[in-house]
């Protein structure tokens, strides 16, 4: 294979040539982080040269942007808003406390010191995700409310699937869900409540 070549089996499917390295990509950003994920180990993964990587995505900023976005705002698409924070605590909450692989969510907590990861992580998803949640209130704080919730979700996935903490690390995610979405319902009241989500 020469370099910029696809492999034998992607020669015409630019679409899944994509979605491959985008696949690997966000993998390796939740397992790693964005300083410890490797273009070289991306492109590996993927079955793909760096060449081809970087003709799809240009650099590695990129790459991290397309992926965090990729995978936030199919959460964000998945089902109705008001369903949006128990879908996004049932991925922070995933059997284990592991990282699942290509969880957006495991990428944000180990990319938030870098400077690159902590901005697209709140220019790309942040705002999304606050606009979607505080239009689950008639309060004038409304945008206040979604992001103490927001910051709470990062929260638990930090102390449960980063730092392994007990008790939170081994509890029941239904109980932890159930504690969280009646705590949610004072701030947003128009949030359901239903876990796991429909």
């Amino acid at each position: 294979m020469t370099v910029g070549d696809e492999p034998q089996g992607r020669r015409r499917d630019a679409a899944a040539t994509r979605v491959a390295i985008l696949s690997a990509a966000q993998e390796l950003f939740a397992e790693r982080g964005y300083e410890r994920a490797t273009v070289r180990d991306i492109a590996t993964r993927a079955g793909v040269n760096q060449a081809l990587l970087f003709r799809y995505f240009g650099n590695k900023d990129e790459l991290f942007r397309a992926t965090m976005t990729d995978r936030g705002r199919s959460v964000l698409e998945a089902g109705p808003v008001d369903a949006l924070l128990s879908r996004l605590l049932e991925r922070v909450l995933e059997p284990g406390g592991g990282v699942s692989p290509g969880s957006w969510l495991q990428a944000a907590l180990r990319s938030s010191g870098h400077e690159e990861g902590a901005s697209v992580i709140r220019r790309e998803l942040g705002e999304e995700y606050l606009r979607a949640l505080s239009s689950l209130t008639d309060s004038a704080d409304g945008e206040l409310r979604a992001d103490l919730l927001l910051a709470w979700l990062l929260g638990i996935g930090l102390v449960r699937s980063v730092l392994r903490r007990e008790p939170l690390n081994s509890s029941d995610p239904a109980e932890i869900a159930g504690h969280v979405l009646r705590a949610a319902g004072v701030l947003l009241e128009r949030n359901d409540a239903e876990f796991p989500p429909a």
